[in-house]
């Protein structure tokens, strides 16, 4: 665990540190409902970007007026987003294949491809998480996050469902987090794989609703 860089580095220790004094000072905003926005990135969602979700570009207007919503109420916006090195070293093994031959791979630092996308841009006081994997969770610091910003409940936006979203959300559900995945903000590449992993996740206990259901349960 301690050889591992991407846990260990200085950027995550950094900002562990600041979290804990900030935490301990009382000076780090508390909310215990934090919406998560997966993978929106020109990668995934610009048409004819490498790794194009069909159904991701018509998610924005959802994901907006869902972040318009958590921002009147005081919920934590986090982003969770991909980063690889330009060598591929650290992709999974089924998309290693768009490292090799000349390929320039998927979500680099310094290319187009990385940027979440226009009209979803980070804002001062949102959060991002970079990932290597599917789930947001694994080898990342967002449990500890959400934890140190007193958050118990997670709304789950983003792309696409049978990866990165259904990987976060059954996640999250087992570390303890009442977790919603906000339906007409999350794609996938057909509808049909949508309402598959819906009703999928329904039956793991995961709560899946649209987004005119978030503002009246929440």
């Amino acid at each position: 665990m301690k050889d591992d860089p991407y846990i260990y580095s200085e950027e995550n220790m950094k900002y562990l540190r600041q979290s804990i004094v900030q935490v301990e000072s009382g000076k780090v905003r508390q909310s215990d409902t934090a919406i998560l926005v997966i993978d929106m990135q020109n990668d995934f969602v610009l048409p004819g970007a490498v790794l194009n979700v069909a159904g991701a570009q018509a998610t924005i207007p959802a994901i907006q007026e869902l972040i318009q919503l958590g921002r009147s109420k005081g919920w934590h916006i986090i982003h969770v987003i991909r980063e690889h090195d330009a060598s591929g070293c650290d992709v999974d093994p089924p998309r290693r294949h768009l490292f090799k031959d000349g390929k320039p791979g998927y979500c680099v630092p310094g290319t187009k491809g990385i940027e979440i996308v226009d009209g979803l841009k980070p804002q001062p006081g949102d959060i991002i998480i970079k990932k290597k994997r599917n789930s947001g969770f694994f080898k990342t610091d967002l449990d500890s996050t959400l934890r140190n910003l007193g958050v118990k409940t997670v709304i789950i936006s983003g792309t696409q469902y049978p990866n990165c979203v259904r990987g976060t959300a059954v996640d999250a559900l087992s570390y303890d987090y009442n977790t919603i995945v906000c339906t007409d903000a999350c794609s996938a590449q057909t509808q049909a794989i949508a309402e598959a992993n819906i009703l999928d996740m329904k039956n793991m206990g995961i709560t899946c609703i649209p987004l005119d259901e978030v503002k009246t349960r929440l």
